[in-house]
């Protein structure tokens, strides 16, 4: 038995779960996401919890059981908090700017570069360097801020780039003269 499948997903209030079998959709104060739930895998809903069940113990049912309930319950968090990554810019001239839903970047080359950001997805800008990429939908979120970072990855002799707030740059030693 998965470990993770197995615990509960709680409902938290204002959030209505409809499972209209294969698609479930979560409705919740900040929007509603849909998603297309395996045949190997049924759920059990009630007022307070969801229970992740798998119909038998083949391979494929014991695989998806785990991942089906966190891409659940991420679905229920993402309805009621949403998720946030934030990038770091670090360089000199690189620096980001918001316009509705494109984000400029001036990232060192001879030409800006103009991303369309996906829809569901906002971006704020604090000081021309950090950037926050929010939305209700942790995979977009996430695709979205690997997008913007490979543009202009993080490179290990000054750190220039774009990177995660929360990255560690490895940083190598550069060349050093003859004495």
């Amino acid at each position: 038995m998965s470990r993770i499948g197995k615990r509960p997903i709680e409902i938290p209030s204002g959030v209505k779960i409809l499972f209209n079998n294969p698609m479930l959709k979560v409705e919740g104060p900040k929007g509603s996401l849909s998603r297309e739930i395996m045949s190997e895998i049924t759920l059990e809903i009630d007022e307070k919890n969801i229970n992740v069940v798998r119909a038998d113990d083949g391979i494929k049912s014991r695989s998806a059981h785990g991942l089906t309930r966190t891409l659940i319950n991420n679905m229920v968090v993402g309805v009621t908090k949403g998720f946030e990554k934030i990038l770091e810019i670090n360089g000199v001239g690189y620096r980001a700017e918001a316009k509705g839903d494109v984000l400029n970047l001036s990232l060192g080359y001879s030409h800006p570069i103009n991303y369309q950001l996906p829809q569901g997805i906002t971006v704020e800008v604090d000081k021309m360097t950090k950037v926050f990429v929010r939305g209700i939908d942790k995979e977009l979120v996430g695709q979205t801020a690997a997008k913007i970072r490979s543009f202009r990855g993080p490179e290990p002799y000054k750190g220039k780039g774009v990177k995660y707030a929360d990255e560690r740059i490895l940083r190598k030693a550069g060349k050093t003269g003859k004495k």
